[in-house]
């Protein structure tokens, strides 16, 4: 599989999870039911696959009291509020909102004191990026939605996968645990922590279109494109992995338009590409001495969607 070849198909599967979400909800099932069941099929997939690549789940008290900090910020608190987010937002929408999560890293960076200070593009994208989704829920009209709680649902999902990468680079990841059983370890202990939820959110309507969305969800858009963006980080490195999450948005947006008939306003694409600017101008490398830490290294596992 060339490398164009595997980052579109992972664009595709971790950008259509928005997609599955949405058709979920439509389907009767609630966002705490859509949560549990997609971190226990992708706990699943991880498991199968950490097990048949000889990969053995971690067994001290101490990294099972980590992974569930990750597994809370990164996987049951993120994946919850998405699909409350989703009950009032559209799937493509949620996409373009999703992408924010550098700008919530670069600013939770500062605040810790990890990220060297805002020089050159830096301070622009961070301004950029957030004014992308002004742009997008034009607050300055009536009933823009920028303060509705699906969209602040949404906008605290993508600030929890912030804090997630945050803690997963300190106090997770190069710890001697093989990434793919790490991950399969955080996805279940996110299972049992996300179990409560569909009692909390009352009744659901089960349909079979309901039940393959949330499972192409679960199985495709969460196990296997963990699996997908290891591969991707092991054998390109974590900058080509990277660049997938450029193309989230876009997929969210044309599969929203064209499954969903989700409205395709200009101001919806013209906010997205603002969005993407002010990503991609947080991302521009810092010049700094020989042997110094930037600030810009990421997490290699339990990432996140």
């Amino acid at each position: 599989m060339t490398s164009a070849i595997r980052m579109g198909l992972l664009a595709l599967l971790w950008g259509s999870g928005f997609l599955w979400i949405k058709i979920s909800l439509n389907e009767g099932l609630t966002p705490g039911w859509i949560t549990f069941v997609r971190c226990l099929l992708g706990a699943a997939v991880l498991l199968a696959l950490a097990l048949g690549a000889g990969q053995r789940l971690p067994r001290d008290r101490g990294t099972w009291g980590r992974l569930a900090v990750a597994a809370l910020f990164c996987n049951a608190l993120p994946f919850l509020l998405s699909s409350v987010g989703e009950q009032t937002v559209d799937s493509g929408v949620a996409g373009v909102l999703n992408a924010t999560t550098p700008l919530w890293s670069l600013l939770i960076g500062l605040g810790l004191g990890t990220e060297r200070p805002l020089r050159a593009a830096r301070p622009g994208g961070l301004v950029l990026g957030f004014a992308g989704v002004l742009l997008i829920f034009a607050p300055w009209s009536a009933g823009s939605g920028l303060l509705s709680g699906g969209a602040l649902a949404l906008l605290g999902a993508s600030a929890s996968y912030a804090v997630a990468f945050a803690y997963m680079a300190r106090r997770l990841t190069g710890r001697g645990t093989a990434p793919l059983a790490l991950s399969a370890a955080q996805l279940l202990t996110a299972t049992v922590l996300s179990a409560p939820a569909p009692a909390a959110g009352g009744p659901a309507t089960v349909t079979w279109s309901g039940a393959l969305a949330v499972g192409v969800l679960g199985v495709l858009a969460t196990g296997v494109t963990f699996h997908l963006n290891y591969r991707m980080i092991a054998e390109e490195g974590p900058t080509s992995a990277a660049t997938v999450g450029y193309l989230l948005p876009v997929v969210s947006v044309a599969l929203g338009a064209l499954v969903l008939d989700e409205p395709l306003t200009v101001r919806v694409v013209a906010g997205m590409a603002v969005v993407l600017m002010g990503v991609g101008l947080t991302r521009v490398p810092v010049a700094s001495a020989p042997g110094a830490k930037t600030g810009d290294e990421r997490p290699k596992v339990g990432d996140r969607r």
